[in-house]
């Protein structure tokens, strides 16, 4: 387990904030697409796309910065 404060701790809450960020637009987007904006609700899906994408190797960057740390 990593120490409160830690470099992978930290970047592992930063993470976790990113997914509940791209599932609160996600939400926006589906309301946004119901009321007609589909122009708007296309170009906020392209930037999840770009979130999706990263969040993999972020996630794949914190694994390996786990695996560092002593026990």
């Amino acid at each position: 387990m990593t120490a409160p404060y830690s470099l992978t701790d930290t970047l592992e809450r930063i993470y976790e904030n990113q997914l509940a960020l791209e599932a609160a637009l996600m939400e926006l987007t589906l309301l946004v697409e119901s009321q007609g904006h589909t122009d708007a609700g296309q170009n906020v899906r392209g930037a999840l796309e770009a979130i999706g994408e990263n969040a993999g190797h972020i996630k794949q960057g914190l694994s390996r910065l786990k695996a560092q740390e002593p026990d």
